[in-house]
Parts: C-alpha cells; structure tokens; sequence
C-alpha cells in the first residue's frame, strides 16, 4: 500500500519521521518501506497554494493507494479539547469571495462565479466521499482561510455566516481539492492546539497538539502495516 503522508510544515510530523526512520527502511531521500506499506512524507508549506502546488504536482505524476494530511487546527467548536485529534469529512473555501461596502463578506458561490455544485463541490463544499471508512475520530467540518481569524468581529462574522464550522486550518480545503478532482482516497485528520478567539497565542497547547497528532499518526500506520 502506497500512502503519501501531506503536511504544511516539518515540526507538526517531526515524530511520526522520526518513527519511520527507526522503524522503516528508507528507499531513496523521501520513501520508507515496510511490510508491504510504502510511505512518501511531502511537506508542502503554509496555506492553499503551497499545499496545492506541490500536491497537484505530485498526483500528476503518481498515483498513491491513499493520501493522509496531517496537522493542527484552531476550534470555533468548544467541545473539543485542545489534543483532541479529529478527521475532517467536509471543508470550504472560507475567504474567496468579495467585501461589500458594508463590510460583509460575499462568497463565490453567492457571486455566481462558481455553481455551488459544479465538481468537487457540493452545495459549496468539499466533502471527503470515503470518510464513512475511516470513523476512528470524531467527525468535524472545517473552514481553510489565508488569514486566520483573531478578532471578535470576524470571528462572530464567520460563525454566523457559516454556523456549521469547527475547525479552521489555513490548507484543508485546498488538499480536499486537489485530491478530489485527482480521484485518490483520502483523509485528513488535524490535532487541536488551540481555540478559534480573540488571538492569545498564550493559550495555544501545541506541544499537545502535535504530540496527540503524531501518536494517532503512528497507531494508523501501525494497524496497516499489521493488515498489509
């Protein structure tokens, strides 16, 4: 089984490389082999076009049996406790669009420049079609931004525009993306490190965060290894 392991940045995965190097043989400079599973870490780097250049760039060229993103994310929703790892089954673009005179914000799809169920979307979102398979974690939808949100005002704008949102990462909705209009099997699962709030970077547990990300990331890979 051929998995390609997605992530923004080096330190959210730091762990889960570290136990491939121990525990996999490395073929070549980014490929560890083992017990019929093959893992292909890419790191993308920060925000949609990154994760979607690189992402796009790999999947024209190789087909793998599974692709998994990996990171952290901010909550809107309060149940979740900072380390708590969940999957993301459904994403949205939640900044593409325009600014009224008013202030509020006009999506692309109201604008009429993007039929809400032209392909991938569906009512204007990204939706994981084999999330079903993988219920291991709890099950939220998220919202991808280019700047993150950190002030009451947008905070209170976005959650009454969006009711449905609980998480926020600055990639997903860019990875559901590519690999739906690719036709690859995927997840993506993020850790929680801290609550979508007026910004106190303080309060952030993203030491947790990725420690709880990467032991579920290990788990994963050590259940396929025993199916394969």
């Amino acid at each position: 089984m051929d998995i390609l392991l997605v992530a923004a940045t080096p330190f959210e995965v730091a762990p889960i490389l570290t136990f491939l190097e121990h525990n996999f043989q490395k073929k070549g400079d980014a490929s560890f082999e083992k017990d019929g599973v093959a893992v292909h870490p890419l790191i993308t780097g920060v925000g949609m076009a990154s994760t979607a250049w690189h992402l796009g760039r790999y999947l024209a060229l190789y087909r793998p049996d599974w692709v998994l993103n990996a990171g952290v994310a901010g909550a809107f929703d309060r149940s979740f406790q900072p380390g708590e790892v969940v999957q993301v089954v459904a994403d949205r673009f939640g900044d593409l669009g325009v600014e009224e005179a008013d202030g509020r914000f006009t999506d692309m799809f109201e604008l009429g420049l993007i039929a809400p169920d032209e392909p991938p979307f569906e009512q204007g979102l990204l939706r994981n079609p084999v999330a079903e398979n993988f219920g291991f974690l709890p099950a939220v939808r998220g919202l991808t931004v280019n700047r993150v949100h950190g002030g009451a005002t947008s905070i209170e704008a976005v959650q009454k525009k969006y009711p449905d949102i609980q998480v926020e990462t600055m990639e997903s909705a860019a990875f559901f993306y590519a690999c739906l209009l690719a036709d690859v099997p995927f997840s993506a699962i993020r850790s929680i490190s801290n609550y979508v709030e007026p910004r106190n970077r303080a309060a952030w547990e993203l030491g947790l965060a990725i420690e709880r990300l990467n032991e579920v990331l290990v788990e994963m890979l050590l259940i396929i290894s025993r199916k394969s």
